[in-house]
């Protein structure tokens, strides 16, 4: 009589085997071999310090900045490049014909229109994210970089964070076959914004914070696309904060699940969590929020932990813009480019609609992201 097969009604985990050597995998951001193009930035407000800072140590040439306000501009300047030129009028600095490839970091609102100048004048673009709050939009401008035969990419940079990359590099290379499943978890304290304007933005996690991991999940499923997404948030007992700090999100993929969630009012504890199952085999990461490199890979060989080297701010901001360098010089297009974040954008739309309505939501037919304010 054929015996039954064994049950594990306990769950008892199975052991992880033998650590084998980590794969040497092309995790850090790849620099151009020869190309170094002349920079402008456009926009001087904070973030932009990281980016200056990657720029720097990168030796790239930042010639031009411009902001409404001089002071801005001039700040930036001095702080990095002191012999650059400073404007208030952008056209001017698009004007230049020393400057290839131009960092344009305004808000989303004043940004459309100069992307849409600086394709017009045969640069290449690095656009901040958010990358438009209307698909239609995106769809245009993305056309007209065609057109005009320049690149345009968006500053994802969490696809350069080490421990991001580094999952990203091992799904690529097949480590671990087909992704059924994605699993993000974070917890920190984000109650910061109080009295800023953060502070005045509804969904400041889902829209503006988790469009990283929005972004991560797409590259995780390479390029899948996602079929439907469920999103809730809630304000945390006793926050003092405008908006919802708690959210989370379930996206549904053709034989695939992510489930994401974020808890921004956590004052003790904080840590980031990501955890990929695959066919063939299982990654992990942990760690500080924007950190985790603590970094596992499982399969039927055994276990490896690759030791990451770099961080998130700055190599991320230096990543994009390589990225975007690289795929110049290459005459192809880059994986972050702005064609390719339409579909990230389209799942934190369909997502921020979910939590609104209470109902899923198809990433693709929610066009518009209404960015909800608190009074």
């Amino acid at each position: 009589m054929k015996q039954p097969a064994k049950r594990n009604y306990a769950l008892v985990p199975s052991a992880p085997g033998r650590e084998f050597r980590a794969p040497a995998l092309p995790y850090q951001p790849c620099l151009p071999k020869h190309y170094r193009p002349k920079l402008g930035l456009i926009g001087c407000g904070g973030i932009t310090a990281t980016h200056l800072d990657a720029y720097r140590a990168a030796r790239w040439e930042v010639v031009a900045f411009c902001d409404k306000l001089e002071s801005a501009a001039r700040g930036r300047r001095d702080q990095f490049y002191p012999r650059a030129k400073t404007y208030t009028d952008y056209r001017e600095l698009l004007a230049r014909d020393d400057v290839e490839v131009v960092d344009i970091a305004l808000h989303p609102e004043p940004r459309v229109a100069a992307i849409e100048a600086a394709l017009r004048a045969g640069k290449h673009v690095l656009s901040q994210k958010p990358f438009v709050l209307d698909l239609n939009v995106g769809e245009r401008l993305v056309a007209l970089a065609a057109r005009q035969k320049v690149k345009l990419a968006v500053n994802q940079n969490g696809r350069w964070a080490p421990y991001a990359s580094y999952l990203g590099q091992a799904i690529r290379a097949g480590l671990v076959g087909t992704v059924q499943t994605v699993s993000m978890n974070l917890n920190w304290d984000h109650t910061w914004i109080k009295g800023t304007p953060f502070e005045n933005i509804h969904h400041v996690v889902l829209y503006d914070f988790a469009i990283h991991w929005f972004d991560l999940c797409m590259l995780f499923f390479q390029g899948r696309p996602a079929l439907s997404v469920f999103a809730a948030n809630a304000r945390a007992a006793g926050q003092r904060m405008k908006p919802p700090m708690l959210a989370s999100a379930t996206v549904l993929f053709e034989n695939g699940t992510a489930a994401l969630n974020f808890d921004a009012h956590s004052r003790f504890g904080p840590e980031e969590s990501l955890c990929i199952t695959g066919t063939e085999g299982t990654l992990r990461a942990r760690g500080a929020l924007c950190g985790a490199h603590d970094v596992a890979l499982y399969t039927k060989r055994g276990y490896a932990r690759p030791r990451l080297e770099g961080k998130w701010f700055n190599d991320g901001f230096r990543g994009t813009m390589a990225e975007l360098l690289c795929a110049i010089e290459a005459e192809r297009e880059p994986l972050n480019s702005a064609r390719d974040n339409l579909r990230s954008l389209a799942l934190c739309f369909a997502a921020v609609t979910s939590a609104n309505t209470g109902c899923s939501q198809t990433p693709g037919k929610v066009r518009r992201m209404i960015v909800k304010r608190e009074t």
